[in-house]
């Protein structure tokens, strides 16, 4: 294991895991900790994270990633993370689900150069990365699950990627404070179906995960109208 990963953020990250209602079996544990060592070295040079300090990203990343466990399990098997950027919670989720094709996307080559990286060393076949903006990228088909850390607004979220859903897909934006006023200017074909309050073990401050549908499709998944 990494120097900068000690035990101390191992017993961190299974307490917190616990807490989460997770049980990590030893491969999870193990490649989640790599992750942060990896995280660590790579943020020094690549900016990767506002977070600097080693002992702040079990809970602000790793934890806060693994939050949204439970409503993953229940969206499918092929997600993607929209504006990646140092891996949240694509990675993480890859590791948890092992069963299950991410897709991770960010514009920044930087990041994705990470990215990649991550995924040969902690050898994630079910993982791509994809180096491109959002609104140019053409999958090949519809995505079950789309998820967002702190990317944009929910407007921007849902006209951007509105074309990578299809009838079934669920959104999830990974929000801080409940976003009331983004709620109001949500676009008309997108509603909001859930909203949970997210208890992430170590993370001061208000976590709130929304999931949204999209009530029409068309054109090439579901293009603008």
């Amino acid at each position: 294991m990494n120097c900068a990963v000690t035990g101390l953020h191992a017993d961190e990250l299974r307490r917190g895991a616990e807490e989460l209602g997770i049980k990590l079996n030893p491969v999870q544990e193990t490649q989640l900790l790599a992750y942060l060592a990896l995280l660590i070295k790579w943020n020094k040079a690549y900016n990767l994270t506002a977070v600097r300090d080693p002992d702040e990203m079990v809970s602000r990343h790793l934890l806060d990633s693994l939050s949204v466990v439970p409503h993953v399990a229940e969206a499918g098997k092929h997600w993607l993370d929209v504006g990646s950027g140092g891996g949240m919670p694509g990675i993480p989720l890859a590791i948890m689900f092992a069963d299950a094709q991410f897709t991770l996307l960010d514009s920044n080559g930087k990041k994705t150069r990470f990215l990649t990286q991550v995924k040969l060393e902690l050898k994630l076949d079910n993982l791509e990365v994809i180096h491109s903006r959002v609104e140019s990228f053409k999958p090949a088909r519809p995505f079950e699950g789309i998820c967002s850390r702190a990317f944009s607004s929910l407007e921007d979220f849902a006209n951007w990627t509105r074309h990578l859903g299809g009838p079934d897909t669920r959104w999830l934006a990974m929000k801080g404070v409940h976003p009331d006023d983004e709620l109001q200017v949500l676009p008309a074909d997108f509603k909001l179906q859930e909203t949970h309050v997210l208890k992430v073990p170590g993370c001061q401050g208000q976590r709130h995960l929304l999931i949204l549908r999209r009530s029409t499709t068309s054109g090439m998944f579901a293009r603008a109208r």
